[in-house]
């Protein structure tokens, strides 16, 4: 899984690792990894984590990581794409893409390509990705410029963090389409608004986001955690693919998720992006 050492992904993490899973976390930082590592496994007995170095903005790393993983272990059971930011000022990955759905979509995108032949050999398996509800403030998404670098600000950036949100929901539809018959099924969720430092930034405000934190309005870790795990190891799951789980009940279905052309197209734009094409 990616993003594991905080947050919802540690939750996630901390979850299949007392089902008695080998979670294998994809993070930036050595330390946190290793912290986190120390704490699932002091508070598992025989609990088994292990970490892998990437930044998923980055391709080079990307493919780096999935070798790694694909050298290490011999099946893939569960994939969770979970890692994403927000960020407040438009940035530029290293490959020349808006850093933020390079991160958010370019790279999960990617690792999960890379890692289907391991998903494949495990089936059934299971593919979640950790999207949003923020899907519905995406600007109008054209699909050959969905990672071109931009200039935005705070205000801008809701609506980009959107995109990839959206591009996320896309992805698993088209993904789970592909992969009919094979046995490796993929679903998206929102985890609704936790208690993280990405929602803090999502509301604009540290002090905002920390009293909100102690209302009901906002959950904590644990529960945002809670449809993930469900999608990755739940019978009920098991071959429902190409669903969106989302955090508000009744809410109607965004148009763009309606649109199978378009998630077909954002699929064939995204590996010429990432060099799959």
């Amino acid at each position: 899984m990616t993003g594991g050492t905080s947050g919802i992904g540690k939750e996630i993490a901390r979850g299949l690792v007392r089902r008695g899973f080998l979670v294998g976390i994809v993070c930036r930082n050595e330390m946190r990894g290793r912290a986190t590592v120390e704490e699932l496994t002091g508070e598992v007995p025989g609990g088994r984590v292990e970490t892998f170095l990437a930044d998923l903005s980055v391709l080079m790393d990307v493919r780096r990581v999935a070798a790694s993983l694909c050298e290490r272990f011999e099946r893939v059971d569960v994939l969770v794409n979970n890692a994403g930011v927000h960020q407040m000022r438009a940035k530029v990955s290293a490959d020349g893409y808006d850093r933020m759905v390079a991160t958010n979509h370019l790279g999960p995108f990617l690792l999960t390509n890379l890692l289907l032949g391991h998903l494949e050999k495990a089936a059934p398996s299971r593919v979640v990705i950790v999207a949003s509800e923020a899907h519905r403030f995406a600007d109008r998404l054209d699909v050959e410029r969905l990672a071109e670098p931009g200039s935005y600000g705070k205000p801008g950036s809701l609506r980009v963090y959107g995109r990839s949100k959206l591009l996320n929901i896309l992805f698993a539809q088209e993904l789970a389409r592909r992969m009919e018959g094979s046995g490796v099924v993929a679903n998206a969720m929102c985890p609704g608004p936790v208690a993280t430092h990405l929602t803090r930034e999502m509301w604009g405000t540290e002090r905002l986001g920390a009293l909100l934190s102690r209302t009901p309005v906002v959950r904590t870790p644990e529960r945002g955690a809670r449809t993930a795990l469900r999608l990755a190891v739940d019978d009920e799951f098991a071959e429902r693919s190409g669903e969106f789980h989302g955090s508000v009940p009744g809410a109607p279905t965004a148009g763009p998720l309606k649109d199978e052309a378009l998630a077909r197209a954002v699929w064939e734009r995204s590996a010429r992006l990432v060099g799959l094409r």
